[in-house]
């Protein structure tokens, strides 16, 4: 409950409970499926541990947003 009300909720001024509802929803969906965890090495919560990889340039990065792009990922992009 404290993590969605520092690193989310007070973030944003919440207008009616569906605007509060999206931000909830997308906060945990990104929580719990992208956000890397420090008891898990840094990985999320849902997923292995990735193969190594090459360094890549930066022509192959890709940002994705989440919540309202409140939080940006930086991801590999598919060839």
């Amino acid at each position: 409950m404290e993590t969605i009300k520092l690193e989310c909720l007070n973030k944003f001024i919440v207008f009616g409970k569906r605007h509060l509802d999206y931000l909830t929803d997308e906060f945990t969906s990104y929580y719990n499926t992208k956000r890397s965890h420090m008891e898990r090495d840094h990985l999320p919560p849902i997923r292995e541990e990735p193969d190594e990889v090459m360094t890549i340039s930066i022509d192959q990065i890709e940002v994705r947003k989440y919540v309202g792009g409140l939080i940006k990922s930086f991801e590999r992009k598919v060839a």
